[in-house]
């Protein structure tokens, strides 16, 4: 239902797609429920969401802030005063834009953006993704006053009466029921009655798990197994050569409903949005986390659906002698298939988006 009240809101963050999606996801579903407010991005300059986000038809403002380089003490000079100039920048545009509600759902521009707008008495909003918060979360939750998390125990981290146990916002297109699986196999000139993997390392890439399925695509090639890999932005180059009958190479899949579909299983790495997706459209999972990230907190979020048997680990580290071997049982054995399947059906909340939205609205209507 449509409601002829607008608001003004900010929504920052970004730096990769688990940021972006979820944040354009929740924009998308306010402008459905409230088509009447303004909806204002704030990012990080350089990073995915200056283009994604105008993509999504929202326009986005970038701010000047970058994280610490842990390769050159060098660059970590200038850090203070990209800080600085962001907090300035970000309090500017709060005061002109003049905002009900600031969100922040993660990346390098939600604390100056967030920590701005709480100085200037605007009501916050974080959306942690994660299973595990980071020091940058846990300092804004002193000020926020709604905390939407994904998992459950997120008390450790964050002031207990502030948590909303949402889930982590999707993509519209992505639902339980999937498209046709012979109309999905078409779209990406594969069959339909081949077993099928599809590989996704997130939108930048994973450059183990890349390594691992290059390797043995003689091995894949030899069971009659179609491989639909996306490699990422920063590998395709790398990998495009293997394109072939049955081994579809592709730097980022658009239509990604079209790639569940056809998935018998599915590798990915461990984001909090994939694990979101994942759980709804519920197909059978290798997680690969990557070493790569803040706390490692891929490895708790895999391990949070390893222990409830909802999901099949394999170290970053072991994925080069390890990976195929997982994927080749995994697909020859339904029953476990199965298992995995009706565990994940159990955790998925395909209504988190509108329920963070409600979460929202409600402490507009409150202020």
């Amino acid at each position: 239902m449509q409601n002829k009240i607008g608001y003004k809101i900010i929504i920052s963050g970004g730096g990769t797609g688990g940021h972006i999606f979820p944040a354009v996801a929740i924009a998308n579903q306010i402008m459905s429920t409230y088509p009447d407010s303004e909806i204002l991005f704030v990012g990080a300059e350089g990073r995915m969401e200056m283009h994604r986000v105008p993509e999504a038809g929202y326009k986005i403002i970038g701010l000047p802030i970058v994280g610490i380089q842990r390769k050159s003490i060098l660059k970590n000079l200038i850090v203070p005063f990209k800080i600085w100039k962001s907090i300035y920048l970000a309090k500017k545009i709060i005061k002109e834009f003049k905002p009900d509600v600031a969100i922040g759902v993660g990346g390098y521009a939600s604390w100056p953006l967030l920590y701005s707008a709480s100085s200037l008495g605007v009501p916050t909003v974080i959306q942690e993704q994660n299973s595990y918060a980071g020091v940058a979360n846990k300092n804004l939750s002193k000020k926020a006053e709604l905390i939407c998390v994904a998992y459950d125990g997120m008390e450790k981290f964050f002031p207990k009466q502030k948590i909303k146990l949402t889930g982590n916002p999707v993509r519209s297109a992505i639902t339980a029921t999937l498209p046709d699986k012979k109309n999905a196999a078409a779209t990406f000139g594969l069959s339909d009655s081949k077993p099928t993997i599809l590989v996704i390392g997130g939108s930048l890439g994973a450059r183990t798990i890349n390594e691992a399925i290059a390797q043995d695509i003689p091995f894949w090639k030899e069971k009659g197994v179609q491989l639909l890999w996306q490699t990422g932005k920063g590998y395709y180059a790398s990998y495009r050569h293997l394109h072939q009958d049955g081994i579809i190479v592709c730097e980022f899949i658009q239509n990604m409903d079209q790639a569940y579909a056809i998935a018998d299983i599915i590798i990915s790495r461990a984001g909090a949005l994939s694990i979101a997706e994942l759980s709804i459209v519920a197909k059978p999972m290798i997680l690969v986390p990557s070493p790569n990230v803040a706390e490692d907190h891929q490895t708790k979020n895999a391990q949070a659906l390893v222990s409830k048997k909802a999901a099949i680990m394999v170290r970053d580290v072991d994925a080069a002698t390890n990976l195929t071997t997982s994927a080749w049982e995994l697909l020859q054995d339904k029953n476990k298939q199965a298992l995995l399947v009706n565990e994940l059906k159990a955790l998925g909340k395909p209504d988190a988006t509108a329920t963070i939205v409600e979460h929202i609205m409600d402490l507009i209507k409150k202020k």
